[in-house]
């Protein structure tokens, strides 16, 4: 009897370290956020804050005007646009590799992949400080030579959001080309050459043929782009916030907004509101994906 018990308590022993550095890393950290969203804790009162109830919460969905949900609005056009764009672009570019026939394939998929393989950091502070700087960036070097104004390319809202959206395709769009390239290298030819014999065209064969074809195939890789996207934090930070300087235009996601509030202005308290503000979003949108996900099976 006393072995029979000692053999179903000795594997929960063997895992209790394991689950102790769980709690530790994972579960305390969480615990503690979600206690501090609870009170006024900031810079002026980092040992004598005070429990001030949801008071967070409502802040987060009161401020209207350049506040969470300004910057949640940001994250949902952000993570369309962007993933719109991929699956458009990407499509058309894999399409046209695909072609038989076409000389130097190596080379154009080896340079498509450069941006993909470039650090993150590498990347947007070329785009910020080569291309899209006021004085010395190249593109208002182009602008000023052919006689045009110079452009502030990031210093206003709208201009800012689309050279961000435009240096994330750049960056992201390798990686979606290769998920749609791998997927048209599997796609049977017979059914392009039955469908030829049907008389369809090239558009028909696209859309009754190609793309049926390749969503099972890409729809993960489109998927994991999306939660990539929309907890998207680098390339809005390096490129408009970087050493808590701002460049003049206001392109906060949620992600960015959050750090903000912790890193910059110091209110720990709203900071941690917004954390588990978005920690919910995420989870209720990975229950979504996964039941949409069992319903596609």
């Amino acid at each position: 009897m006393k072995q029979n018990s000692k053999q179903k308590v000795g594997p929960y022993l063997y895992i209790s370290s394991a689950w102790l550095i769980i709690g530790i890393i994972v579960f305390f950290p969480i615990i503690y956020t979600v206690a501090i969203s609870f009170t006024n804790m900031n810079i002026w009162h980092w040992k004598d804050y005070r429990f001030i109830g949801f008071a967070n919460y409502l802040k987060a969905f009161t401020v209207l005007d350049g506040g969470f949900v300004a910057a949640l609005i940001r994250t949902i056009i952000w993570t369309i646009l962007n993933l719109t764009l991929q699956i458009v672009i990407a499509l058309g570019i894999s399409l046209l590799l695909n072609t038989e026939g076409l000389r130097g394939k190596g080379v154009y998929k080896t340079l498509l992949m450069l941006p993909w393989a470039m650090p993150t950091y590498i990347s947007a502070l070329i785009w910020k400080f080569g291309m899209f700087q006021n004085d010395f960036g190249l593109l208002n070097q182009v602008l000023v030579k052919l006689g045009l104004g110079k452009v502030g390319w990031l210093n206003t809202d709208l201009i800012a959001f689309i050279s961000c959206l435009f240096v994330n395709l750049w960056m992201a769009l390798p990686y979606m080309i290769l998920m749609f390239y791998g997927g048209l290298q599997g796609i049977d030819k017979g059914f392009y050459e039955s469908a030829e014999i049907e008389g369809a065209n090239k558009w028909q064969k696209l859309i009754y043929i190609t793309v049926p074809v390749l969503k099972p195939l890409v729809m993960p890789a489109i998927i994991m782009t999306a939660f990539v996207t929309f907890k998207q934090f680098d390339i809005v930070y390096l490129m408009t916030m970087q050493t808590g300087a701002k460049t003049g235009a206001d392109v906060n996601t949620i992600i960015t907004y959050a750090y903000e509030n912790a890193f910059i202005t110091n209110n720990y308290g709203y900071s941690s509101a917004l954390s588990v503000i978005i920690f919910i979003i995420i989870v209720i949108l990975t229950l979504l994906n996964q039941r949409s996900l069992r319903k596609g099976d």
